[in-house]
């Protein structure tokens, strides 16, 4: 809906001034002949707030679609389910997607009944704006080069996006490989990122069958068409 600021002229000699029209309006659209008067609501001032984003952000939130479509009021959020500050959120260090699923935060509405659910699978381009189609095979090239993910053979397991993101991995490629001192075999052994399943018991143990993902640096260049196998060799 488009926000505009409406004023009306007064018939007659008599005018008006320093009147500012706030909430919302109500606006008769003329009718054309054999229907009816139509009713238009105009929303003013945050309906419509601009902000500026000084980061790039994985997932988005409409604050428009929220207060016009939904015509949810400030205080349906602030500041009980979000502080009124940009990036609070985020600072404090708990803004995942498991904290959702638990009723934080966007959770508090996103639970399945009042809005649709923060963990369905088929509602997450709702909010990270994208096809959501999973790349079918990660080639992490840090702390190591080159280790795979098999986003198809796990997805056909049964799995979906929030049973690794946010808690294991941030849904962004190469997150993880931003912090190669943290992304280690040390921290699998601990059972962090794909250590969390891979512990032996839920699935093959981390510390065996090293060749299902360590595919090494030849690995790497086969892979791409490089080395070796650009030049028609196997070895």
């Amino acid at each position: 809906m488009r926000v505009s600021l409406k004023l009306f002229a007064v018939l007659g000699m008599a005018t008006v001034a320093g009147v500012s029209f706030l909430g919302a309006t109500v606006q008769a659209t003329a009718p054309a002949q054999g229907e009816e008067a139509v009713e238009e609501k105009v929303f003013q001032s945050y309906g419509d707030t601009l902000i500026l984003a000084k980061e790039p952000v994985d997932a988005m939130f409409s604050h428009k679609s929220h207060v016009i479509e939904y015509e949810l009021s400030c205080d349906s959020c602030h500041p009980d389910t979000f502080e009124r500050r940009r990036g609070a959120a985020k600072a404090n260090g708990d803004y995942t997607m498991a904290s959702l699923e638990a009723g934080l935060y966007c959770g508090t509405c996103h639970d399945g009944d009042t809005a649709f659910s923060s963990t369905e699978e088929e509602s997450c381009v709702t909010c990270h704006g994208s096809d959501m189609v999973e790349p079918e095979t990660i080639v992490f090239v840090k702390p190591v080069k080159a280790v795979i993910f098999d986003h198809g053979a796990h997805t056909e397991m049964g799995f979906e996006c929030a049973s690794c993101h946010d808690e294991l991995f941030k849904m962004r490629l190469g997150a993880a490989e931003e912090q190669p001192e943290k992304f280690t075999m040390a921290a699998l052994y601990e059972g962090k990122y794909c250590g969390a399943c891979h512990n032996g018991d839920d699935a093959f143990a981390s510390d065996t069958l090293c060749t299902t993902c360590h595919i090494g640096v030849k690995g790497f260049e086969r892979m791409h068409g490089g080395g070796d196998a650009a030049q028609g060799k196997d070895h």
